[in-house]
Order: structure tokens, then C-alpha cells, then sequence
């Protein structure tokens, strides 16, 4: 006899008493870990309030649409918010207060999290047992695809098409600006352009200077060090779709010949690179280096710079020295942009480059940029929401067609931006450039 409708009950019964065990834990759970802030979640079967509100608080509204949200949270956490917020299984009125209620209160959530982590678990293998991966993960992993699309980056970047922290000034207002004013036409291309040249200057190319850049992007710095400083750039990408956009761009700059764009791995670099370089530059490339290989990392760094007169400049989003560790477990950020990444600390950085170059690389500048990352996130969100177009976006991913799978993609890239913008605001994350020069050269000042 066929045990097919038998099975389909006991399955629906397994997930229907997932959620209610996890709702239940979830709700029971919050009234102990919401000390500041407010949150209010409603869902089908009620209204739930925490913690208190006041004239300056931003409250934290959730609207709970499927009971997989409830089982998405308590076997994973944030990321399982960030899955439940992608897969529309909630909506909330504003991210950013969302991520700020949960950073305020992170060490007590971190300690319910902890109090539930051996339930939960079992939770998950049983879960990952009976049900294998379900139609919703499989779509999760599917909109995890979608990102390798020059067309998606052209939607919320500036013109030279910078996928890093700008450097806000005065001229836009400050790191603020656009809270108090609003988006002004140009600011952010101002911003970019800012930090490009900050970073040639601390390089201190000349013309006439080789330039090694790890990261190409879509050679924006590479385009500018050549047209208005004067230099050659060997620049490397393991990205097709950004070698060929960056190949026509330079094309389009007359600089074919002076910038070359590699498809090669940083650890692939080739004999006759060693000591041919004045600088070398990296702009937030060093997040998907690894820990285990930085050392690795500066030791090729050190191979391709000549031994005297030459600047090293690098960029990288970082963890400050508290929270970093060589092992970084999963999240939102490591499981959906940037698999296998791992933020540094900037001890970490410079402890490498001292062991790898042997005492040849002396520190000469550290600056903190984090305090420019959030506003950079916000412009990008607003030109996201501005810019991106789904009949233009599904024409290399057709599934995206589908109005569903778009508004996920769509959201995926909205909890990106709200996410990494609280971690930067609340000091979670931090954003350091580190400059190097050789041990004999002098240090870097200002004309």
C-alpha cells in the first residue's frame, strides 16, 4: 500500500511543530534580551512588544508572513533573518532599526543564542534529515548566483564603478551629508574620486612608474593612475565579466598599452615581476585573501617591489582587534556576497607583512575609514532602489523574470546594504588603510 499521503502528513506535522517550538522559544526568549530599543512583531496569531520606546528611538516593526520565519531564526540566528527577510517570509518597516536593536543588544543575544545553541542543533541536523534541502534554500542558493552581472553593479555604483568606501567631504557634506540634505546628482562619483586620488597620493606615484594592483574591479584606479598621474598598471582579476568591462573602459580612455588587465590569481604572478614595481595597491581586496594566506600574500607583494622607493597602499575592511579571529563562522555576508571571505584586523595585516618581508616593509600610515563606509551604503542603496531594472538584470539570469525571484534578488541587496552600514555605524566593523614603504626610505609628507 502506498505510504505517500502517510509521509506527507508526518512531514507537514515535523515542520508545523519546528516553528511552533520555535516561535514559542523565540518569543519567550526576546522578553529577556530586548534591554534597549523597542520591537514590535506581529504575526497571525498576534501582537508581541519589547523593550520600551522613547522620542529618539527608532522602533523595530515586524510583520511575520509564513511560520518559516520562526524556524529560520531559531535554528540560524541572523542569518536566519537575513534568509526569512530575503525569502519574504517577513517584512519590516526599516532594516536599519532592525540591525541597530540588534547590535544594541547583541551581548544578550548572543547569550540566549548560546542558552538554545544545543536544542537548536539538534533542531537543525533532524530538520536537514527529514526534510533535505527544501524548495526555498534551493531558490536561496540560486539567488546566491545572480551577482555576476556588470549590469547589477552599474545600478547603484558611481561612474568609474568603485565597489569599495568612498571618502566623503565637505563638498557633499560630510559623512552625514545625506541625511541632512539629501542625495545630491554627482556626490558620489565627487566621493570615489576623492579616494582614488588619496590613495595615488599616499602611493606617491610619479609619472613613469610601474603600478601592481591586486583587485582590478572595473579599473577605475587603474584608468586614473595612468591618465592623470602618468603611470603603466599590471592590475589582476580572477572575474571575466570585470576584465572585459575594464578592457573596453580603458579602451575608451586611450590607455590600451599603458593599463594591462591579468585573469590570474595573486599567487600565479609571474617571474619577470619580481622587483619591477614602484607601488603596489589593493582596495579592499584583502577580504577574500584568507588568513592563512596573508603571510603569502606580502611575501609576493615584497617578490614584485623594487627594493628601494616603493609604497605599498592597501585597503580592507576590517574587524577590530577584539573581534577578529583566524576562524570566522558563517553569516549573511560569508554565505550569500562573499563566500569564503574572512575579515582581517589590521594587527593581523601588519603582523604579516612584517613576518613576510622580513623587516623590508616599514609601516608609515594607518587610517580608519569606517565612519565614511555607511553613508557610501546608503548612496548605494538609493541608487539600487533608483537604477536597478529587471528587464535589463534577467536578460543574462532569465530566472529573474519571475516578479518573485526579482524582489528576492531585489532584497538580498537591500539587507546587504542596511546590514554592513549598522555594522560600520555601531563600530562593529571598521575600515583601515595601511601604508608601507621600504625600511630605508623617508617618510611620507605633505607637499
Amino acid at each position: 500500500m502506498s505510504q505517500g499521503p502517510r509521509l506527507t502528513l508526518t512531514l507537514r506535522s515535523v515542520r508545523s511543530y519546528l516553528a511552533s517550538f520555535a516561535r514559542s522559544s523565540i518569543l519567550s526568549f526576546l522578553s529577556q534580551a530586548i534591554s534597549k530599543g523597542y520591537l514590535h512583531i506581529e504575526d497571525a496569531d498576534g501582537t508581541y512588544e519589547y523593550g520600551y520606546q522613547t522620542k529618539t528611538s527608532n522602533p523595530a516593526r515586524l510583520r511575520v508572513n509564513h511560520q518559516d520565519f520562526w524556524k529560520r531564526v531559531f535554528l540560524s540566528g541572523d542569518l536566519g533573518f537575513s534568509e526569512a527577510y530575503i525569502m519574504g517570509d517577513v517584512e519590516v518597516d526599516d532594516l536599519n532599526a532592525v540591525m541597530n536593536l540588534w547590535l544594541d543588544n547583541q551581548s544578550s543575544m548572543v547569550g540566549m543564542s548560546s542558552a538554545v545553541g544545543r536544542v537548536s542543533s539538534v533542531l537543525s541536523a533532524l530538520s536537514n534529515a527529514i526534510l533535505g534541502q527544501t524548495r526555498s534554500q534551493a531558490r536561496l542558493n540560486a539567488i546566491a548566483s545572480y551577482d555576476q552581472s556588470n549590469e547589477l553593479f552599474q545600478a547603484f555604483l558611481s561612474s568609474e564603478m568603485m565597489y569599495s568606501c568612498a571618502l566623503w567631504g565637505d563638498a557633499e557634506g560630510g559623512v552625514h551629508g545625506d541625511l541632512l540634505s539629501g542625495t545630491i546628482p554627482g556626490d558620489l562619483e565627487a566621493a570615489q574620486l576623492r579616494k582614488i586620488h588619496h590613495v595615488l597620493t599616499k602611493a606617491r606615484v610619479q609619472p613613469g612608474h610601474r603600478i601592481l594592483e591586486f583587485g582590478t574591479g572595473w579599473g577605475g584606479l587603474a584608468i586614473e593612475a595612468a591618465r592623470c598621474y602618468g603611470c603603466e598598471v599590471d592590475t589582476l582579476t580572477l572575474s571575466v565579466e570585470q576584465k572585459t568591462l575594464a578592457e573596453e573602459r580603458i579602451n575608451a580612455a586611450g590607455l590600451n598599452g599603458r593599463v594591462r588587465v591579468h585573469l590570474m590569481d595573486y599567487r600565479d604572478i609571474p617571474p619577470e615581476f619580481e622587483h619591477a614595481f614602484d607601488a603596489f595597491i589593493s582596495i579592499e581586496m584583502l577580504e577574500h585573501v584568507g588568513a592563512h594566506y596573508y603571510k603569502k600574500y606580502f611575501q609576493l607583494v615584497d617578490f614584485a617591489l623594487k627594493p628601494q622607493d616603493a609604497t605599498i597602499v592597501v585597503t580592507s575592511s576590517t574587524f577590530p582587534e577584539s573581534r577578529y579571529s583566524g576562524y570566522q563562522s558563517e553569516d549573511f555576508m560569508r554565505k550569500y556576497m562573499w563566500p569564503n571571505s574572512c575579515l582581517p584586523s589590521a594587527t593581523a595585516l601588519i603582523t604579516a607583512a612584517q613576518a613576510a618581508s622580513h623587516g623590508r616593509f616599514t609601516l608609515d600610515g594607518v587610517e580608519n575609514h569606517a565612519a565614511h563606509y555607511p553613508r557610501t551604503l546608503r548612496t548605494w542603496a538609493h541608487r539600487l532602489e533608483c537604477n536597478l531594472n529587471q528587464d535589463v538584470i534577467s536578460r543574462k539570469h532569465p530566472a529573474l523574470r519571475d516578479r518573485a525571484e526579482y524582489l528576492a534578488f531585489k532584497r538580498k541587496w537591500e539587507y546587504l546594504f542596511a546590514y554592513a552600514g549598522a555594522g560600520f555605524s555601531k563600530g562593529y566593523i571598521t575600515c583601515h588603510m595601511l601604508t608601507f614603504i621600504r625600511a630605508n626610505d623617508l617618510p611620507f609628507t605633505k607637499a
